[in-house]
């Protein structure tokens, strides 16, 4: 018998030599969604379990919802063709076949880099008869018939304007409609953050400006494979106290836990996500993360890099943040 380990073990390192290293995927050169935002990311209506649910009544609670994607394309100066649809979501972050669904909007983007002011990629999802059919659908198919809530979802596609259309980009964003159980039950909000500290090797923090790198036309400035501490200083109350419903019929009450998502147009962070739920210990999370600027070997002179702060909680609630840093050889 011929042993033919040593041949493939050499086939599988000859590829992964010429592969070369993986995209980090916290930074971004060409076309992504990074976030998607619902303001509000859910909402409460009060039910009267011994009684049916009149439609009329249910809508009059239901305030609209703008449904807002955060997309860039950092590798083509171009128009993005995007489209939002709303309906039942599946595993898979697509739309059921079998539900009703809802072109919520569609357009042309300006280039979302360059582009002054900044464009926006936003929906809005009106309560209405279309509502409607979407909630009594998957009430349908929910085994505690929306009694623990309901969800429904947006998708996006985008890509391109004159792009090949099977190279799209997809992305959802789940909302939920819940009964107001227990009474101490508060409806979320999307998350809030003070500022972002920004300390420079063993310097001095310092707020790090908001605000696109074609907004801001003195970024804050390092030199090549400089180190960046960057860390999230949150808001008074921006973890929410929530209450839920237990299956005892009792109640439970929670504190959130924000995570924080870091990219960038170029570089790398020493994490790319950092917060999240306290350890078996107790003890909270690191916020910080380092972003290393790049080599003077990979900048082509001056170069102003893009950054990207995702804030979200453990409720669908989502935040956002631009910044921009001028890297100096």
């Amino acid at each position: 018998m011929v042993n033919h380990a040593p041949l493939a073990i050499a086939v599988l390192a000859a590829a992964a030599a010429g592969c070369g290293r993986f995209q980090d995927p916290n930074v971004v050169v060409d076309l992504r969604t990074l976030a998607m935002r619902a303001d509000p990311p859910d909402q409460l209506i009060d039910v009267d379990l011994t009684q049916p649910v009149m439609p009329a009544a249910l809508l009059a609670q239901l305030a609209p919802t703008q449904v807002c994607a955060l997309v860039a394309d950092p590798g083509a100066g171009r128009r993005l063709l995007w489209s939002m649809t709303l309906c039942a979501l599946l595993s898979t972050e697509r739309c059921d076949d079998d539900g009703p669904e809802l072109l919520l909007g569609m357009g042309l983007m300006d280039d979302p880099e360059t582009t002054v002011p900044e464009p926006r990629m936003c929906a809005t999802i009106m309560p209405d008869a279309n509502l409607l059919a979407l909630l009594a659908f998957v009430v349908e198919g929910d085994a505690l018939h929306g009694l623990g809530g309901v969800g429904y979802g947006v998708v996006l596609r985008v890509g391109g304007e004159n792009g090949d259309r099977d190279l799209d980009q997809y992305a959802a964003k789940t909302l939920t409609v819940t009964p107001h159980i227990p009474a101490a039950r508060a409806a979320n909000h999307n998350p809030t953050l003070d500022r972002i500290d920004a300390t420079l090797e063993d310097g001095t923090p310092v707020a790090l400006p908001f605000g696109r790198c074609a907004d801001t036309p003195a970024p804050a400035a390092l030199g090549p494979a400089a180190k960046l501490r960057l860390k999230p200083i949150e808001a008074a109350g921006a973890r929410e106290v929530y209450t839920v419903p237990t299956l005892d019929g009792h109640a439970e009450t929670f504190t959130e836990s924000l995570t924080y998502q870091w990219i960038a147009g170029a570089g790398g962070f020493s994490r790319g996500s950092t917060g999240g739920p306290r350890d078996l210990t107790g003890n909270p999370p690191p916020l910080f993360s380092d972003f290393k600027s790049p080599a003077a070997s990979d900048l082509d002179g001056t170069t102003d890099i893009a950054l990207w702060i995702i804030q979200r909680d453990e409720r669908l609630g989502v935040q956002w943040y631009e910044s921009c840093l001028r890297v100096a050889p």
